[in-house]
Parts: C-alpha cells; structure tokens; sequence
C-alpha cells in the first residue's frame, strides 16, 4: 500500500491583478487535504474510488478528459508503463470543491506522489510540480502556477506571471480564519468580466493593478520581516479594488463585514470572487469569536489555519 497527502491552499493578497503581471501571495492550507491510497488489486483494470463524489469506477469508462483519467493515463505513458497494473486507488478529499482553496490541484499532487511511488519510480517535488501545473493547464487552459507550487511544496509562495515562483519565509507565524460562503467561485466568468472592465477603463483598472501589486510587495515585506500583525489594514485595502473590480459578492461583503465586526485585524475576499472563499487575520484569543460570527452571517463552514 502507498499513501499520499496534498494541503489545500488560500490566496492572501494580489488575485486578478496576477492574471495581468502583477505579483500575488498564497499560502497553503493543512487543515484540508487530498489524501490517496494505492494497492495492488485482485482484479484486473485500474479501479479509483472516490466517495467524496460518489465515483467507484474502472480508469477505461471514465472519458479521457476526466481530471481523474488525465491525471492517470498521463503519468503512466510519461513513466512507460504498459500494459496497465492492476490497482485499486483510493482518493479521499477534505477541500472543498470549486472554492478556492486549491481542490484539483491537491488531488493531482496526491494522486501523480502516491501512483509514482507505488509503481516503483518516485518523482521529486519539482517533477510532481511541473506534472501537476501540466494537468492544470489541460482543465484551465492558462492557469498562473500558483496552486500546483503552492500545493506541492507546502509553502507560501511570492508570484508573478512569467517569472518563477519564489517561496517565502515566513519570520512570524500568524493565523487566519477561511470564510467558505458554500457558492461555487465562478473563476472563469469573472476573471473575464475583469478583463472587460481593463477593456472598457484601461487607464483606471491598470491604476487599480497597480495599487493591489505593491499591497503585494508591502504583504511580503511584512511577513519575512515577522509584523503579520500589519497585514490587516493591507487585507482591508485589497477587498476595496477587489469590489471595484465587481468580484466580490453581497455575501463575501457580509462575511468580510462580521470578521472585522468580531475584532479580526483586516478580512478580504479570496480567489475568483462571487463566491469561494474570504479570509481574516486573527490574533490566537479572536481566532474562535471571528469563527463563530462567520458562522453565525452565513458561512457553511469556517477554517483556522496557521501560516508558518
């Protein structure tokens, strides 16, 4: 038996801008995660069981552009495997689904570490990473890198398009509560309404890129110099473009509203926007009241997580 884990992951400062050259930041997320088993089975065909989503399945049923099947058909034929072993593949998710916080890309980190090993040739991360960004773009078509590095290495990672990915360091651990509103983040529609908006108001939206990249560059500086505590005022200035750039939602703005309200140090919404996810920085004595007033406005589930 071969087992394998992946966090999930958040974005604290930069998206959307990052779609258009400026830098973002995201961290991962170890209280979610995809989780994987591979045994040898006792009958032929590869078998994948998926309870999260309701999937008991031999590979070959599946379409070829299923993210399960691209995941495995790829790394067998990159890895000269054939013919097929027969295998039972278990894959367990904690991360919610279309929210943000990193879900196919966990499960493909998972599953390409766990499969590699038990077939006998085991990949380094940067392998798994540059597999895992290779199935990203097959689903995504352009994705930026930063779920897939993020994911695979653990760490917060400073990015900007076109450049590589630098991981940070992180001088002061500091806490933050994940707001899931439980809407699905439309990511593509609005990453393409921003992209009309730039369009429509270049001079003003490149003005607003420009603002939210040195809330980057400021958010970076502050967490490797170990004052996280500064990071909320940032947090709070982001969420202001971010609705000028109408991703948010009335229910990421009541959310972010109740963080703040229950003494969170500065909240903004996170990723697509429309839906997914919003996060607060929370002192260790805040982290439950602000849980329990996210709760309390709406949010199917909340999340403490460490950033260290």
């Amino acid at each position: 038996m071969t087992v394998a884990s992946a966090p999930g992951k958040i974005i604290l400062f930069g998206e959307h801008a990052v779609v258009h050259g400026r830098p973002a930041i995201a961290v991962p997320v170890t209280q979610v995660h995809a989780d994987v088993e591979v045994v040898e089975s006792s009958r032929p065909g590869i078998w994948i069981h998926a309870p999260n989503v309701d999937l008991d399945v031999e590979l070959n049923a599946l379409p070829s552009d299923h993210p399960l099947a691209a995941v495995i058909h790829n790394l067998l034929f990159s890895l000269g495997i054939s013919p097929f072993p027969p295998l039972d593949i278990t894959i367990n998710s904690t991360i919610p689904v279309a929210s943000g916080l990193g879900s196919g890309a966990a499960v493909s980190v998972a599953l390409v570490r766990a499969l590699s090993s038990a077939l006998g040739h085991p990949l380094t991360d940067e392998q798994v990473n540059a597999f895992a960004y290779e199935i990203e773009r097959l689903h995504h078509g352009t994705p930026s890198g930063i779920d897939n590095t993020v994911i695979t290495y653990a760490k917060p990672v400073y990015f900007i398009k076109g450049h590589p990915i630098e991981t940070l360091k992180v001088s002061r651990p500091f806490t933050l509560v994940i707001g899931d509103t439980g809407i699905p983040a439309p990511t593509k529609q609005s990453v393409g309404d921003v992209r009309r908006l730039w369009t429509k108001n270049n001079l003003r939206m490149e003005q607003v890129f420009d603002e939210v990249a040195q809330i980057s560059l400021m958010a970076r500086r502050i967490i490797e110099s170990g004052q996280p505590e500064m990071l909320g005022d940032l947090m709070n200035q982001n969420h202001a473009f971010l609705q000028e750039m109408t991703v948010s939602s009335p229910e990421l703005d009541a959310l972010v509203r109740a963080a703040r309200k229950a003494g969170a140090l500065g909240a903004k919404m996170s990723g697509g926007g429309r839906g997914g996810n919003m996060i607060a920085l929370v002192t260790p004595e805040t982290a439950e009241p602000v849980s329990m007033s996210l709760l309390a406005s709406g949010a199917r589930r909340a999340i403490i997580t460490q950033v260290e």
